[in-house]
């Protein structure tokens, strides 16, 4: 049975043989067996920076990539290496290889690749000089400039099948320069700088109750040390998205604090038996290795929360030198008034709502919370999340009806807890959606103010601020809080390529918006902007093929189709609409 086509955006690689049926003609064995060492030898390369050879046809060979980068590093470092190799022939039949790059649209269906990006880098390569490399423009652009490559400019090609020219270029390595190593091959070297002030990562602490069905509870508590260590701008704290990512992996600290650029680690074990607590904890400094703290608490559950403050107050003191809150101040803004209520909160907060019915379970999982104690803070918060996770996904007909609940929901949960930058950031958000601008702005900021180092809150303060007609700080705002959460989610990625649309920096955009497609490729809403970035840099071919993409998955796609979440009061400026309907309108979205 035939599998079904899917789409989706990739770099592609095309190879071809010059002259093949030549070096065919004075020998054809000796060809056959030269031309296909060379595509072997190539397919290894390929595969060490990331590729994945698709097809080898006869004298051309076809490889997908997700990153333009690495595809120019495996073909700049094979021309290389196949010069090298065939100097060392004692005959001159040397097979060379031409190859062109390019970024678009293909079909994968049955193990195979096709569409229109894999003819426009056979197009590309067919410009290529004997061992060289020709990219497209749209790759150019994503390739760091930090590479030591040297680009010839091509100018406009006009290419077969294709009806606006395409921007081209050769590309070689710079002179007594060398290709960079695939990261899997490069040091450990930390590739993040180390932040100016003392920086920590709180790992995923280990269940240790001897029920699976309790990680809930260990997470939970995990967050809220890592809320509570956020608090203090005195210190850089990695977020919860990036921390956790290391959960049930046996992993070095030394390698955890250099994948995250930070000096200290903490990790622990929770384990709860009835309606007591034991929770461990460790202060490790991953330069050293040096153990700066470690301690054991046996508590009653109802004393979790001063069980979480005391170890933020000693890891505070012991890395930053003082502390700025007790923890009993602390503990007491938000001691447990319902241990069941605490433990449904908990059940919500670990449900990875990426789909309707996840979504449904948190839900229920809070009402059930606000059953057993009414004031809870931390429920009604989960619910307004729910509410804007549902309306990003369009899971619900009325995005109105969501919006007035979910502000219901966080307006109560701000009233309870003042505090919390979570609920603040959220009643932010859905003020922010009715156009409540103002208001808005007073509780982004309150939240950025409660939690520094809240990478969500920042994020969000980029949303705003990119609403009111601020881009350029937005892109910053996002740009720290990828920083603060180096696996963070995807929807950083594609609002900070908005801002680098709305900005005009439109080869900026490219590559935030391709990695938001390539990790969520149902998300319409990215696809949008990449096409509309495309069309501004008059990539219109490029644009179209992404189009189609859209409309093949959303038939009913439209430039006038609403986008509630994503752009919010940013609709609200004639300006922007004019920009941003201009470039949908030139990518061929219909009216």
């Amino acid at each position: 049975m035939a599998e079904h086509p899917t789409r989706q955006l990739a770099v592609i690689l095309h190879a071809d043989v010059v002259g093949s049926t030549a070096l065919v003609q004075r020998d054809e064995t000796l060809a056959h067996t030269r031309i296909q060492d060379v595509f072997h030898r190539f397919s290894e390369t390929i595969d060490l920076y990331g590729g994945a050879t698709t097809e080898l046809r006869g004298d051309a060979l076809v490889a997908e990539f997700s990153r333009a980068s690495d595809a120019v590093c495996a073909a700049v470092a094979f021309q290389d290496e196949n010069t090298t190799f065939n100097a060392s022939l004692e005959d001159d039949l040397q097979p060379r290889l031409r190859v062109g790059i390019a970024i678009g649209e293909v079909v994968i269906a049955d193990n195979t690749i096709t569409g229109d990006g894999v003819v426009l880098a056979q197009r590309l390569e067919q410009l290529a000089k004997p061992g060289g490399v020709c990219i497209q423009g749209a790759a150019y652009e994503t390739v760091p400039k930090r590479l030591p490559f040297a680009y010839e400019s091509l100018g406009e090609q006009t290419l077969k099948g294709f009806d606006e020219p395409v921007r081209a270029y050769g590309i070689r390595l710079t002179a007594e320069a060398v290709v960079p190593q695939p990261e899997s091959r490069q040091s450990k070297t930390p590739a993040l700088e180390l932040p100016d002030k003392p920086s920590i990562a709180v790992l995923p602490f280990t269940n240790m109750s001897g029920d699976p069905e309790q990680e809930y509870f260990s997470d939970g508590v995990t967050e809220d040390i890592i809320t509570e260590l956020s608090r203090f701008r005195d210190m850089f704290v990695i977020a919860r998205n990036s921390s956790f990512t290391y959960k049930n992996k046996a992993v070095k600290v030394q390698e955890v604090a250099a994948d995250l650029g930070v000096r200290y680690v903490v990790e622990g074990s929770v384990r709860t038996a009835g309606k007591r607590i034991r929770v461990t904890a460790q202060l490790i400094d991953a330069v050293t290795g040096h153990h700066m703290w470690a301690e054991r608490f046996d508590r009653e559950l109802t004393d979790v929360f001063l069980v979480q403050d005391e170890i933020t107050q000693t890891v505070t003191s012991t890395v930053a030198g003082r502390v700025k809150a007790t923890a009993e101040d602390s503990a007491a803004r938000k001691r447990i008034q319902d241990v069941d209520s605490y433990d449904y909160v908990l059940r919500g907060q670990g449900i990875v709502a990426d789909s309707e019915q996840k979504n449904l379970q948190a839900r229920r999982a809070y009402e059930k919370a606000l059953e057993l104690n009414p004031k809870c803070a931390r429920a009604y918060a989960g619910l307004a999340m729910c509410g804007l996770v549902s309306i990003a996904n369009h899971w619900e007909e009325s995005d109105e009806y969501v919006i007035d609940r979910g502000l219901e929901c966080a307006s109560k949960a701000v009233g309870l807890d003042q505090s919390d930058s979570k609920s603040q950031y959220l009643l932010a958000h859905f003020l922010y959606l009715k156009g409540r601008l103002d208001e808005a702005k007073i509780h982004i900021e309150l939240a950025v103010s409660l939690n520094p180092n809240d990478a969500d809150a920042l994020a969000s303060m980029g949303v705003h601020l990119h609403g009111r007609g601020a881009p350029q700080e937005a892109i910053d705002c996002y740009l720290k809080a990828i920083r603060l959460n180096p696996y963070h989610p995807v929807w950083y990625l594609w609002h900070l390529g908005l801002a680098y649309y709305s900005s005009k920096r439109y080869g900026e955009a490219l590559v935030p918006l391709q990695e938001a497609i390539s990790q969520h490729p149902a998300f319409p809403f990215p696809r949008k902007v990449l096409a509309a970035t495309l069309a501004q840099l008059n990539r219109i071919e490029e644009a179209r093929i992404v189009v189609e993409g859209i409309l093949t998955d959303q038939p009913d796609a439209s430039i006038k189709q609403g986008d509630v979440y994503v752009l919010g009061a940013a609709t609200r400026s004639q300006d922007w609409s004019v920009h941003w309907l201009q470039g949908l309108r030139k990518a061929g979205l219909p009216e």
